[in-house]
């Protein structure tokens, strides 16, 4: 059940190879991009989740100007009030203990980047097979040009024998009629072709990010296995879209958890230090104060009771989402291998049709020739012949592509498992730089900055 290693041959310098499609897909997707920026976003949820830990510190400060006039019995006369205050204080507060309300959502933060990774592996396996379908699109498109040429200039040969034929009375004008239909049956053909084609290369440039050159034949069949059963299992232990639900799901229930963990006391830690002055004055006074709080919210409304409730009907949700998710990716499993098996079975009685065609087609051309037969048989022989190589055709880049949607749905349609020669994008590399919530100035800080730079400057 391992893609053989041998999957892709060493590119040509005179014609694009596949793996050279995927190379360029992988690099060009912009889907890729965006990706992996929401991943590296579901990062920083980690980073804000992880920082409700740490302790709180804050500092206010205040200048007041105070005016008025006063006017008592004690004092003599009216006195004005121009004091100029200020107050500098410096606040902490740590939450000490909620019952690990926190650190459940923490867990959970991580569980959702998780997702996404496999999520973003999902995408990528996405990518690969429309570049392969792509590929083979093209060659597909060509080849069916080639054919349609092929084919219009049989049928010019043809209506020439007829008219030279009719010219000495072997055959009347509706042998010549008939040609001549089949004749403009071919151009539009042709011109049907051509555009398919256009639209081919239109799709690999917009995949691969370049128009194509001369493609070359696409290498052996990966390895994909005969055991349809095996298939399915394996697609459901190392599926990325199936591991990402399953961490979808963790993330739910821990959540859960946290939802009703807010419900229960919590204790936290304060302390101050203050500065007031009279700046009009010769006056201040320093004070400072720690202490430990502990309290709960008895009532809210039910916003609480509310919150656990929706959380757990997410939870349930999303156990749904995997049994859906799970039987899907089995189908697709299913499919493909029946795919598969019909373009196997198509192609090889695709060369056996074409033998047998071309044959027909040759021993009628000559029964013409000696008047055995007529115009509209050599007309259908060549037709017959056209229809079977447009089956082969077709056939074998069908079986290309239901072989690679083989590896996607059995989740080894990666760049990493196919082996090509590109820079695997490591999702880990800036969550580990953000796990931590460092501080701007730090060390980590900083190396996070430059990161920060280059990824703005691709």
């Amino acid at each position: 059940m391992m893609v053989a290693a041998a999957t892709f041959v060493a590119p040509k310098a005179e014609a694009e190879t596949l793996a050279d499609a995927l190379v360029g897909a992988y690099t060009h997707s912009g889907l890729l991009d965006q990706n992996r920026a929401l991943l590296r976003a579901a990062d920083e949820d980690v980073a804000q989740a992880v920082s409700t830990l740490k302790p709180i510190l804050r500092w206010t400060a205040t200048l007041t100007q105070n005016f008025g006039r006063v006017r008592s019995n004690a004092v003599l006369g009216t006195v004005n009030n121009t004091d100029l205050t200020s107050s500098l204080n410096l606040i902490a507060e740590w939450l000490i203990y909620d019952f690990g309300a926190r650190q459940l959502r923490v867990e959970a933060t991580k569980e959702t980047v998780l997702a996404t990774r496999d999520s973003l592996l999902d995408i990528e396996q996405q990518v690969l097979l429309r570049a392969v379908s792509a590929y083979m699109g093209v060659i597909e498109a060509s080849e069916f040009v080639a054919l349609r040429n092929n084919n219009l200039g049989l049928l010019t040969q043809e209506l020439r024998a007829a008219r030279d034929r009719f010219e000495v009375g072997e055959v009347t004008r509706t042998d010549v009629a008939l040609a001549e239909a089949q004749l403009a049956n071919a151009r539009s053909g042709l011109a049907g072709a051509q555009g398919d084609l256009l639209r081919a290369q239109e799709e690999f440039r917009n995949v691969v990010g370049r128009t194509p050159g001369r493609l070359s034949q696409p290498p052996r069949l990966p390895n994909v296995g005969n055991d349809l059963a095996a298939s399915k299992a394996l697609a459901v232990r190392q599926h990325p879209a199936l591991q990402s639900v399953q961490h979808s799901v963790a993330a739910a229930d821990l959540l859960t958890r946290a939802s009703e963990a807010d419900m229960l006391p919590t204790v936290r830690l304060q302390g101050t230090l203050g500065l007031n002055e009279n700046l009009s004055e010769d006056q201040f006074n320093r004070s400072g104060s720690v202490g430990i709080q502990a309290g709960q919210t008895l009532f809210q409304g039910g916003a609480l009771s509310s919150a656990a409730r929706q959380r757990m009907a997410q939870a349930s949700a999303q156990r749904a989402n995997l049994h859906i998710v799970r039987y899907n990716i089995e189908q697709q499993v299913g499919n493909a291998y029946a795919s598969l098996s019909s373009a196997q079975a198509q192609l090889e009685a695709s060369d056996r049709q074409i033998r047998a065609a071309s044959i027909a087609f040759r021993g009628i051309r000559e029964e013409a020739a000696l008047g055995a037969r007529t115009t509209l048989d050599v007309l259908d022989s060549e037709q017959a012949l056209l229809d079977a190589q447009t089956i082969q055709v077709s056939a074998r880049a069908n079986l290309y592509v239901a072989a690679y949607s083989m590896l996607a749905a059995t989740g080894r349609l990666t760049a990493q498992q196919l082996k090509l020669p590109v820079q695997i994008y490591d999702p880990a590399a800036y969550y580990n730089l953000v796990k931590d919530a460092p501080l701007k100035k730090s060390k980590q800080g900083d190396q996070l900055d430059r990161v920060l730079r280059a990824l703005q400057k691709d």
